[in-house]
């Protein structure tokens, strides 16, 4: 009895292997994600996979299809989905160089009909990069290029520029904006468009830019020189031991987060009152201003626009 147990179990696994190999040995058939129907997406997808076909996602770079039928297979959403939404809408300060799916990913995610959308493609990206960017832009009337470009370094004033080339532009915008974001290409939101927007209408026109004085153990990022560093290869900050003067305006300098949320009024204030734009200048040659320069403007007491706040 426990010999038939054996070689039935035996004859089982060779079957099994025999399979595996013989499968292995089939070339795989493709199917593009976008020829999945909407109403079975699951049962086709299992189909495709018991079948030996594998999903090429080749959707988000559009390739033959065209803007409407790329917006219709990734659902995009054309209208807004609430009236308070509608009447506060957002813009979007999108910096990237890499991983186009992961960019696609989140442009999807936060993509709203109301809101507006400034992305910035460093300049030092593959030409296939900004290519496909591009295109994926072009489908939308809400979303562009930044006007200019910049050779991004990280921690250096490069990335802060970036920020603030897009915020200009994101200014000329007709799109009456309540807010502005700024994310890398890496992030991805943990809240739908209409959780965002209630929590900053909690903030009442103050801006959210988290910050402190600074630890001793970040003080030398704006006491010492640092200075962009950019190879065929790679891109670096150079420490070196020469002194920075003094802030102008003897501005107190806090430290805080890059990524902020800002007002309309205060990125007018950002792009045009004289202390910003010479903390701009003196920040050029700090270790990662974007981390001092949007905090330290909104601890102004005195600014124009009267938005201080945390």
């Amino acid at each position: 009895m426990n010999l038939k147990v054996f070689v039935v179990g035996l004859v089982a696994i060779s079957t099994t292997l025999l399979f595996l190999y013989t499968n292995h040995l089939v070339l795989p058939t493709y199917l593009p994600v976008g020829k999945i129907s909407n109403s079975s997406v699951l049962a086709e997808g299992c189909d495709m996979i018991v079948t030996g076909k594998k999903i090429l996602n080749e959707n988000i770079r559009l390739r033959n299809r065209s803007c409407q039928q790329y917006l219709i297979q990734n659902h995009y959403i054309t209208k807004p989905l609430s009236k308070d939404e509608a009447d506060f809408p957002l813009a979007y300060v999108m910096v990237i160089h890499k991983d186009f799916d992961t960019f696609e990913r989140l442009f999807r995610a936060v993509y709203m009909p109301q809101n507006v959308y400034c992305v910035h493609v460093d300049e030092k990206a593959a030409a296939a990069f900004k290519d496909a960017v591009g295109r994926l832009l072009s489908c939308f009337g809400n979303a562009f290029l930044a006007s200019k470009r910049e050779s991004v370094v990280y921690a250096g004033v490069s990335r802060l520029q970036a920020d603030l080339n897009c915020l200009e532009d994101l200014i000329a915008s007709e799109v009456p904006w309540k807010y502005s974001i700024n994310t890398c290409g890496q992030d991805f939101p943990l809240k739908t468009n209409r959780e965002i927007v209630q929590h900053l209408k909690g903030f009442k026109g103050k801006n959210i830019t988290p910050g402190v004085l600074p630890p001793p153990h970040i003080l030398r990022r704006t006491k010492y020189v640092h200075l962009e560093q950019r190879y065929h290869l790679l891109s670096f900050m150079l420490w070196t031991w020469i002194r920075k003067m003094p802030p102008p305006h003897n501005l107190t300098i806090y430290f805080g987060s890059a990524y902020v949320a800002l007002t309309r009024e205060f990125a007018n204030f950002v792009l045009q009152d004289q202390r910003a734009i010479d903390l701009l200048d003196w920040s050029k040659d700090t270790y990662s201003p974007d981390e001092h320069f949007w905090v330290t403007l909104n601890r102004i007491p005195e600014t124009d626009c009267r938005l201080a706040g945390d």
